[in-house]
Formats: structure tokens, C-alpha cells, sequence
């Protein structure tokens, strides 16, 4: 199993990891979608990578007063997300080399990112400086250290990979942005490994 395998077995899968999180009745990431959202204006457009079906997040997003640019690489999530949100934009497409060539008030990687590589994981700043707008927050999950792990998706092997904290603490100031907050294994978020980061006004 290697991140080479994430796109085929989320296309895959993809209906069964919609019923599995319509069984989850809490939307666990709120508090820190509110805090990701607070320097977005109203009607700004947030770029979600690995937006899946667009439920919960892209959903929580628009309502409140924020646009949506969803992109996953399952053609199955995006025909579901455009079932869900029809009038929204979603885009099959891989993260790794995507290049839209315009900026967003706001880039989420919510449990997609840390599918990659660590070396794809090291080139995605490229794409998240090149996505944002000034100011623009940039908030992605990770694990809490250096290396790989291999959790299930409905008994098949499902690849995650992190780099260290610090890590990707230079990354994000090598590539213009402004740590905000980190928070490892946060046990009000289902102990997802966040990092909260702003694109520089001056970047």
C-alpha cells in the first residue's frame, strides 16, 4: 500500500465512506472551521481539496456566507458533491499538480493532505502559495510526527503519511504563510493533528 493507491480505493469506496460519516451526527471539526473562517469576508470562495461528496465541510462552509471551489480526485465524490450542491463549482482533479491559476480567500485540506507522500507532501506548498490569496488562511490535518501509517477503509489498507512538525513549520514560512496554530492529536477534534497557517498580506 503507498499513497500511489489512495485515488483508486477512495473512487472505490466512495459511497461507503459517504454512509459512514452520514452516521457521525456531530460535525467534530467545528471549532476549528470557525477559526479557519474568521478572517474570511463573507462570499469570499474557499478552495477545499479532497472535498469528497461536499458533506459535511464544503456544506458547513456555505452556510456560513462563504463560496466553494471543491476538488477530489474520485470522479464518484465530485458527481455526488454536484448532486448535493449543484450550483457550486467541483472539479475532478489531483491536488498534486493542480493549477487553477487563480487565488482564494481560503485553503482546507481536511484529511486529504496527509494521504500524500512525504516528498508530495513537501511540494503541495507550491500549490497552496500559489491558490492563496493575501491573507488567506490555510488549514490542513496531519499526524503528530515523522512518519507513515496504514489505517483501513472498509478492510483495505488506507496510506497516511506526516512530516515532523518543525518540518512543516519551515515549510509554511518558506512559502509565505504565517503559522496561526497547531494542535497535535486534539482530543476535541477526534484527535486530528491540525495546523492553522495565513498567507502573508505581503507574499
Amino acid at each position: 500500500m503507498s499513497a500511489d493507491d489512495i485515488v483508486a480505493l477512495y473512487e472505490r469506496r466512495a459511497r461507503d465512506w459517504v454512509a459512514d460519516r452520514a452516521r457521525q451526527t456531530v460535525l467534530f471539526e467545528k471549532g476549528w472551521l470557525d477559526r479557519f473562517l474568521a478572517p474570511v469576508r463573507p462570499g469570499g470562495t474557499v478552495l477545499d481539496l479532497g472535498c469528497g461528496p461536499g458533506r459535511p465541510i464544503a456544506g458547513y462552509l456555505l452556510s456560513r456566507g462563504l463560496d466553494v471551489c471543491g476538488v477530489d480526485s474520485s470522479p464518484t465524490m465530485i458527481a455526488l458533491a454536484r448532486t448535493n450542491f449543484p450550483d457550486r463549482e467541483w472539479i475532478v482533479a489531483d491536488m498534486r499538480t493542480l493549477s487553477l491559476g487563480r487565488r482564494f480567500a481560503g485553503i482546507l485540506a481536511w484529511d486529504s493532505f496527509f494521504h500524500l507522500s512525504h516528498d508530495a507532501q513537501r511540494r503541495m506548498f507550491a500549490v497552496f502559495r500559489d491558490h492563496a490569496g493575501a491573507g488567506a488562511p490555510l488549514m490542513f490535518t496531519s499526524g503528530p510526527r515523522h512518519g507513515e501509517a496504514i489505517g483501513e477503509l472498509h478492510g483495505e489498507p488506507l496510506y497516511h503519511a506526516s512530516l515532523a512538525p518543525d518540518e512543516y513549520r519551515a515549510l509554511l514560512v518558506q512559502y509565505g504563510f504565517e503559522p496561526v496554530a497547531e494542535k497535535m492529536e486534539d482530543p476535541d477534534c477526534g484527535g486530528h493533528s491540525v495546523w492553522l497557517a495565513r498567507r502573508r498580506e505581503d507574499g
